[in-house]
């Protein structure tokens, strides 16, 4: 899930875009590119590896992401609160029931919410599959943007397959410290460009609604943004992302997990019609990106 628009921090990040920051001296060991994905000509250099493009026979007919560090199972909601440049912040992740066709694959909705002192900050769609592999692939975010209550638009959207937009690995199926950098996606038209690192496998770690052993740790860079410094998120096993910490970077954002919980059949709806209203008004407000998807259902 994605996390942060160019310091952001949200689960999916990659919630949640997730994530930004060039780790120096980041390990540059040997990865295999997964069968799954064939990386295209254009080779961006090492600090963030090829492009992908994906087969869409490798992905199921109904999506299920199951991946142990990256679980998206309908109705699970996480709470992340905490700080960004001194200031409050939470952010509010929710798997919903829904589902959408991007670039000929079926993905999984998510619903990001990050508010600030003040409110609503941004509310994110994000989409993501998971191949026969276990891999875990980002394929776009509709982010609206808030001002004091007041939607202003959503020009951070990127969606595969529309604008030369390339999809990202949002988690590998094992991922090892010491492997190549991966990208998360690619959006030239936005200039969007994240990328990431395995940093350490088999760290503890404790936040307020658990302590958690072998806990994986990526590092997270955005090329584009190197005044955004890193992020290290910390993902636990069977939960997903509980921890981010901010390496350096303006407006350093600091999230822990505080509340962690599977939603009953009336709140999921109510998440539910949020998503369908945003989803809604994306073919209205990105009519040449977001409009250019099918409608989630």
């Amino acid at each position: 899930m994605r996390m942060q628009r160019s310091t952001r921090a949200a689960l999916l990040s990659p919630l949640l875009a997730p994530a930004l920051v060039l780790v120096a001296g980041a390990p540059a060991g040997a990865s295999s590119t997964p069968p799954q994905a064939t990386a295209a000509a254009k080779n961006t250099g090492p600090s963030c590896g090829k492009q992908f493009q994906l087969d869409r026979g490798d992905f199921p007919v109904r999506p299920d992401v199951s991946n142990r560090w990256f679980p998206l199972v309908p109705g699970t909601q996480w709470t992340l609160r905490g700080s960004v440049a001194g200031s409050s912040h939470r952010v509010v992740t929710t798997v919903t029931d829904l589902t959408k066709v991007i670039d000929g694959v079926r993905t999984v909705v998510v619903l990001d919410e990050d508010f600030d002192g003040t409110g609503l900050q941004e509310a994110e769609l994000a989409f993501f599959a998971q191949d026969e592999d276990g891999t875990v692939w980002a394929l776009g975010e509709y982010p609206e943007e808030y001002d004091n209550g007041t939607l202003t638009g959503a020009p951070s959207t990127w969606i595969v397959g529309v604008q030369h937009a390339t999809t990202g690995i949002a988690m590998r199926t094992k991922p090892v410290a010491g492997a190549a950098a991966y990208r998360q996606g690619f959006a030239p038209k936005i200039g969007f460009d994240d990328c990431a690192v395995v940093f350490e496998n088999g760290a503890d770690t404790c936040v307020p609604v658990s302590c958690y052993s072998n806990v994986l740790i990526t590092d997270e860079w955005a090329p584009n943004a190197p005044e955004s410094g890193h992020q290290r998120k910390f993902y636990a096993q069977g939960v997903g992302l509980v921890r981010v910490e901010p390496v350096g970077g303006q407006d350093p954002e600091i999230l822990v997990l505080v509340k962690y919980t599977h939603l009953g059949s009336s709140a999921l709806a109510e998440v539910r019609a949020r998503a369908l209203q945003m989803d809604a008004r994306g073919y209205v407000i990105s009519p040449d990106v977001y409009g250019r998807t099918a409608h989630a259902r």
